[in-house]
C-alpha cells in the first residue's frame, strides 16, 4: 500500500511568467522572455509568447476553485519581479502588489498550503539591459531588496519561500546553448551568473531569517542522478562531473555552506573562477536554506566525451561529457525524454546520506504529451498516461520514505496547462486542460484522478492500481475478519474470530477463564492484513 505520511501534501507547481499573460494596463514591465519575443518572435513554437500565456491574471478565481476540484493540499507559484518592480528596482507597481495580495489571500482562504518561489527565470529586462542582468554584481543587490519587499508584504500568507526555480537552467541555456536570453555562449561569464546567483539566493535566505523568523525558505533544485554509460573509469569520471556541474553547483553550497571541491579545482584549471570575496563565501556558509524542492522528470546519462576539444572551441559542459542515450529506454515519445522512476528513489537516498537528510519536496514531476486533444472521449482528455506515470514515480517516491526520505510532499507540473517558453502549448502537462481560442477550462481524467488520490489512499501491485479509495470503503470491499479480544489480569490478549461457525465460536470462548478476564473488545483485522488479503485475491 502506498499511505503516504498524514502530513503529506499533495498539489502543482507552476510560475507567473508562465500563467498570468499581461493586459494592457497592469503595470508590468518587460523581462527577458517579454523583450526576446519582441524582437523575435520566430524563436517561439507557432509564435505564441509570453504575453498570452495562460491568461491566470485575469482568470485567477476561477482558477483558484479548480485547485480545490483537483484535490491540492498545496500550490506552488512564483511573483514575477517584473510585476512588482517593473524596472527591477526602484518604483512599485501598486497593481501588482495588489495583485498578488488577494491571489494569496484567495489561496490561503481554502485552506491550501501556499509555496512561493521569487525568481522562475524572468529577470527584469532593465537590469539585463544595464548591467548585464546576472553577471553584474548591482543585480544582486536588487535581488534582495526585491526578496525583503515580498517577505514584508506577504509575509503573513506565505507558508514557505523559494528563492531561485532551477538556477541551473539560465546557466547552462543563456550563456552555454543559445536557448534562452541572452543567448550567449561564454562560460567564463556563465560561472560568474552561476556564482552571482547563488550569493543571491543566501542574501534571500538571511533577509527571510531575519524578517520572518518562524518561516521556512528553500531553493528548488533539479537533482537528477548523473548515470554513467559504463563502468570505464572515464564513463565514472564524466558522470562525476555531470553531477558537479548539474546538480553540486547550487546543491552543496546551497545546504552545506560550501562549494565542492573538484569542482573549483576544474574551474581554476580552466581560469573560470569568479570574482568573490572572502566575506561572500562566509556569508554562503552561514545561511543555507530550510529545505529542498527537487524537479524530476529524466535521469541523466553520460558518457566519455568521444572528441578532443578543439582549441578555437568556446568551453562547453560537453567537452567534460555527453549525453548517452541508452538501449532499451522507456521513453515519453512526444518530448523524447526516458522515464526512468527509480531516479527519485536515488535522489532521496542521496539526500539523505549526503545532505543531512534535510527536509524537502518532490516539487516538479510530469509528463508532456503533444496533440492530447487525440486521447478526446466524451468531451475529455482520457490521460492515462499521465496517470500511470505519476503512479509509478509514486512507488519510488514511497518506497524512499519508507526508507526514512524527509519527503513532505507531491506536487506535479503542472495544474493548467501552460505556456512553457520557446516550446509555448506543444506540449501539455496540466490536470486541467486549456482552450486556447476560448480560454474555457475543462478538467482531464487526470484531474479527476489527482483528487481521489489527494483525497484517498492508493495501494499498487508492480504498478497496477488495486484499490483508490478511503480505509472505510477498502474495509466495506475487503469484509474483513472481525474478532473479539480478550485480556486478562496478566495482559495476555487472546483473540477469537467471530465470522468463523457458531459451535467453534463457542468451544473457544468456553475455553477462556472467566475469573481471570479483565477487558472484551471488538476489534478488525490489522490494515496492514486487510491489504495482504487484497493482494491474495487479486492473484
Amino acid at each position: 500500500m502506498l499511505k503516504f505520511p498524514k502530513d503529506f501534501v499533495w498539489g502543482s507547481s507552476t510560475s507567473g511568467p508562465q500563467t498570468e499573460g499581461r493586459v494592457p494596463g497592469d503595470g508590468k514591465g518587460d523581462n527577458l522572455w517579454d523583450y526576446w519575443y519582441q524582437v523575435e518572435p520566430n524563436r517561439f513554437y507557432n509564435g505564441i509568447g509570453p504575453d498570452k500565456t495562460s491568461t491566470f491574471y485575469e482568470n485567477w478565481e476561477k482558477d483558484i476553485e479548480l485547485l480545490l476540484e483537483t484535490g491540492h493540499t498545496a500550490f506552488r507559484t512564483s511573483i514575477q519581479w517584473s510585476r512588482i518592480f517593473p524596472q527591477g528596482r526602484g518604483e512599485v507597481n501598486p497593481q501588482g502588489v495588489a495583485f498578488y495580495r488577494q491571489v494569496f489571500e484567495s489561496i490561503k482562504a481554502k485552506g491550501i498550503h501556499l509555496l512561493v518561489n521569487l525568481y522562475h527565470f524572468d529577470l527584469p529586462f532593465a537590469l539585463q539591459e544595464d548591467g548585464d542582468g546576472w553577471e553584474n554584481k548591482a543585480t544582486i543587490k536588487a535581488y534582495e531588496d526585491y526578496a525583503r519587499f515580498c517577505f514584508e508584504t506577504y509575509g503573513d500568507l506565505v507558508d514557505q519561500w523559494i528563492t531561485f526555480n532551477e538556477p541551473i537552467v539560465p546557466v547552462e541555456f543563456g550563456y552555454f546553448y543559445d536557448a534562452h536570453y541572452p543567448h550567449k555562449v561564454d562560460a567564463k561569464a556563465a560561472v560568474q551568473v552561476a556564482y552571482n546567483t547563488q550569493l543571491a539566493s543566501t542574501l534571500a535566505v538571511k533577509a527571510c531569517h531575519e524578517i520572518l523568523p518562524d518561516s521556512k525558505i528553500g531553493i528548488v533544485l533539479n537533482l537528477t542522478p548523473a548515470y554513467p554509460r559504463s563502468q570505464h573509469p572515464a564513463d565514472v569520471k564524466a558522470a562525476r562531473i555531470a553531477d558537479l556541474f548539474q546538480a553540486q553547483s547550487f546543491l552543496d553550497p546551497s545546504v552545506l555552506g560550501t562549494y565542492p571541491e573538484e569542482l573549483v579545482e576544474i574551474l581554476a584549471e580552466h581560469e573560470l573562477l569568479p570574482d568573490s570575496t572572502a566575506e561572500e563565501l562566509e556569508l554562503i556558509r552561514q545561511h543555507t536554506v530550510d529545505f529542498l524542492g527537487v524537479n524530476y522528470y529524466q535521469p541523466l546519462r553520460v558518457m566519455a566525451p568521444r572528441f578532443a576539444k578543439h582549441p578555437d572551441s568556446p568551453l562547453l559542459p560537453e567537452h567534460f561529457y555527453e549525453p548517452y542515450v541508452m538501449p532499451g529506454r522507456k521513453i515519453n515519445p512526444h518530448r523524447g525524454w526516458e522515464i526512468y522512476e527509480q531516479g527519485i528513489y536515488h535522489i532521496a537516498q542521496n539526500i539523505k546520506e549526503n545532505y543531512g537528510n534535510i527536509e524537502w519536496m518532490l516539487t516538479e514531476n510530469g509528463m508532456g504529451v503533444e496533440g492530447e486533444d487525440k486521447f478526446r472521449e466524451n468531451g475529455m482528455i482520457q490521460d492515462d498516461y499521465r496517470i500511470d506515470f505519476v503512479k509509478g514515480h509514486l512507488r519510488e517516491l514511497h518506497r524512499a520514505i519508507e526508507d526514512g526520505a524527509n519527503c513532505k510532499g507531491y506536487l506535479i507540473w503542472t495544474f493548467i496547462d501552460c505556456w512553457s517558453w520557446l516550446n509555448s502549448y506543444k506540449n501539455r502537462y496540466g490536470l486541467v486542460e486549456l482552450d486556447l481560442e476560448t480560454q474555457e477550462r475543462r478538467l482531464k481524467k487526470s484531474g479527476h484522478w489527482f483528487k481521489e488520490l489527494s483525497d484517498n489512499i492508493l495501494i499498487l501491485n508492480e504498478g497496477k492500481q488495486l484499490f483508490l479509495g478511503t480505509i472505510r470503503e477498502l474495509y466495506m470491499i475487503v469484509k474483513p475478519k472481525k474478532f473479539l479480544e480478550f485480556k486478562m489480569d496478566d495482559e495476555t490478549i487472546k483473540q477469537v474470530e467471530i465470522q468463523q461457525d457458531n459451535q467453534k465460536f463457542l468451544e473457544t470462548i468456553g475455553t477462556i477463564p472467566s475469573d481471570r478476564l479483565k477487558e472484551i473488545n471488538l476489534v478488525d483485522m490489522d490494515l496492514n492484513e486487510v491489504i495482504e488479503e487484497l493482494y491474495r485475491r487479486s492473484k
